[in-house]
């Protein structure tokens, strides 16, 4: 069985829409694109490159546009992408002309993929899927990059409807300039007492 891993920068109101420029994601009228520019260090560009090392992908249709219409012209900033291959879910979809990339139309094709024999998966942006794997208790791992910043609108990682679920810190490390980058996996049932027991 494959693990699937969320990666995702988020603000501390956990806005994950457009950190990587003003232009990658206006839906919603949104109009912060680009607020991850400023925050990076040695560290956190250690810790980005072992992130892009090559990968098996699942992504959501806007995210796949994103990606389709970038990355190939630029792999040499994510060594693999290329040759990765991607995931997409979408119901309109069926072809690209960037290379390795297989379309799913549904949960029951992702939990297929999940269950069958390979590498594990990432996941990048891609808010609806990671809402409805959330959902259905499909993600294994949470990276998160958190910014010393307050967006107040746009697409968030968390949203209603996710199972309850604990998880516990696997890793952690913060940046000189504040942000937080913290992987997490899965623990099992969550765990309720009354504070004045413990």
């Amino acid at each position: 069985m494959r693990k699937i891993t969320v990666l995702s920068m988020i603000s501390l109101d956990g806005v994950m829409q457009a950190p990587g420029g003003p232009g990658e994601d206006t839906s919603g009228g949104f109009k912060l694109g680009g607020w991850t520019a400023s925050y990076g260090d040695e560290l956190f560009g250690r810790i980005m490159q072992e992130e892009l090392k090559p990968a098996e992908y699942l992504l959501g249709r806007k995210t796949y546009d994103i990606f389709a219409s970038y990355w190939p012209q630029h792999a040499d900033f994510w060594p693999g992408i290329n040759e990765g291959t991607k995931y997409v879910l979408s119901r309109s979809m069926e072809k690209s002309d960037w290379k390795n990339t297989v379309f799913l139309n549904g949960l029951t094709e992702i939990e297929k993929l999940k269950n069958s024999e390979g590498a594990d998966i990432q996941i990048w942006g891609s808010s609806e899927l990671v809402h409805l794997l959330l959902e259905h208790d499909l993600v294994d791992v949470l990276r998160i990059k958190i910014y010393p910043l307050i967006l107040g609108e746009g697409k968030k990682l968390f949203d209603k409807g996710a199972i309850p679920r604990a998880f516990s810190l696997t890793e952690s490390h913060v940046t000189s300039k504040g942000v937080i980058i913290a992987s997490y996996k899965r623990a099992g049932e969550i765990i309720t007492d009354d504070v004045d027991a413990v």
